[in-house]
């Protein structure tokens, strides 16, 4: 059996992140992941720090889109019919997530952890020497006619009640912040504060190298058992490896619920499959970041490339990729920005862990305290890493975290 001070199961951007501000707080910390640095959703993300999106995807307003988009099994939202009757539950409590009055409080719980993580990103990028990395390029969100934008305008005043700021266009004001835009889109609005990375996978891996030349260790290891012990935790990977710690940071992503069930407790995380399409640098000569809300995805401008992006398939870990809706979202913006050039694009799906009210799962878990939950970010992971490890080595060192946390409770379900 290994002794270990700190586990961190998962080297995601979240684990990795936390794993590195528990160690600058003294303690000695190891990572544990099934296939090693960035494999997940940490990869293939859209790289952004989106720190002014503050509204939560159970909303009155997902309900009256959802099922327009349910008929379209390549639009912004599906479920494929083989996971239909599986995410019922879920569904259930994402339908009561909804409800006006736990939308206001998921949107105060959710300004609250992103004022945290905006606050705790750029000493974490100097801490970590990846603050090159960082762009302050902004977002632009379109909206196709009168009708669509004035329908955004009960989000927006949302935001500029938590002082969010933004910028309402028209398409002559787009254009001056991103030319080539199609002439559809009529209107359109700049948030600046959002930032993004240059690229999620190349950020995450840099974590991994700073992590490592610390003396710290990042090891292979499929974890299938977690339980508590006299004076602390014991894991179990597959191959029949022990390790015993002090203390355990679950942050496994889309797997976290697995190892949450070892411990009794029943966490409603599910999958929401992303799906992106990743071309040449050269594709277009993108400026913003671009979010087509009205359907679901986003096109960001990477290090590594120009990557389309986004929508929402709730199908679980099983089901094979359908990279059909990859080609969906690519065709629709070679129509949206008609001086795009599409070929020799790269497909990806990835596994976001997402909880029915958008919130994430952060504390304690109930059989022991000396595991921290620390996962369901949905598309919010890289936003919300260096906030969430902030408050895991709050919890690790016992010091009161700087927000509420009742409302990340893991117990809150």
């Amino acid at each position: 059996m290994r002794e270990c001070d700190v586990i961190v199961i998962g080297a995601g951007v979240v684990g990795l992140s936390a794993a590195i501000m528990a160690h600058a707080r003294g303690r000695k910390v190891t990572v544990l992941d099934r296939e090693g640095p960035a494999a997940g959703a940490s990869a293939g993300n859209a790289g952004a720090f989106a720190f002014t999106d503050i509204l939560p995807l159970a909303s009155p307003g997902i309900l009256r889109k959802a099922p327009k988009w349910l008929l379209d099994p390549l639009g912004p939202l599906t479920v494929p019919p083989a996971y239909a009757l599986k995410i019922l539950p879920w569904m259930y409590r994402f339908w009561r997530a909804c409800s006006p009055a736990q939308v206001a409080k998921s949107i105060t719980a959710q300004t609250a952890m992103m004022d945290l993580a905006k606050a705790e990103l750029e000493p974490f990028l100097h801490m970590t020497g990846t603050f090159p990395m960082l762009r302050k390029e902004g977002n632009l969100q379109v909206y196709e006619g009168e009708a669509e934008f004035r329908a955004s305008f009960t989000g927006w005043k949302a935001r500029e009640d938590h002082g969010i700021e933004f910028r309402h266009m028209n398409a002559a004001e787009m254009a001056e912040i991103q030319p080539g835009l199609s002439p559809r889109f009529t209107h359109g609005t700049f948030t600046p504060g959002w930032y993004s990375i240059a690229d999620p996978k190349l950020y995450t891996l840099a974590l991994a190298d700073y992590f490592r030349a610390s003396g710290s260790a990042i090891e292979r290891a499929d974890i299938v058992d977690i339980r508590p012990v006299e004076g602390g935790v014991e894991v179990i990977s597959a191959d029949g490896r022990s390790f015993r710690a002090r203390d355990v940071v679950l942050s496994a992503g889309a797997f976290s619920h697995r190892l949450a069930a070892r411990l009794g407790e029943r966490i409603p995380l599910e999958t929401e499959r992303g799906y992106n399409t990743t071309l040449p640098s050269d594709a277009f000569d993108l400026r913003t970041q671009i979010t087509f809300g009205g359907h679901g995805f986003v096109i960001t401008r990477l290090s590594t490339g120009i990557r389309v992006g986004g929508a929402v398939e709730l199908g679980g870990l099983e089901l094979p990729p359908n990279f059909r809706r990859s080609e969906a979202m690519l065709n629709k913006v070679k129509a949206f920005l008609p001086g795009l050039k599409p070929e020799g694009g790269v497909q990806w799906m990835g596994f976001r862990p997402s909880l029915p009210d958008t919130l994430p799962a952060i504390g304690r878990a109930k059989a022991t305290a000396h595991v921290i939950y620390a996962f369901g970010h949905g598309h919010l992971g890289l936003t919300q890493s260096a906030g969430t490890a902030r408050l895991v080595a709050d919890l690790l060192s016992n010091a009161t975290p700087p927000i509420d946390m009742k409302p990340f409770s893991p117990q809150r379900f």
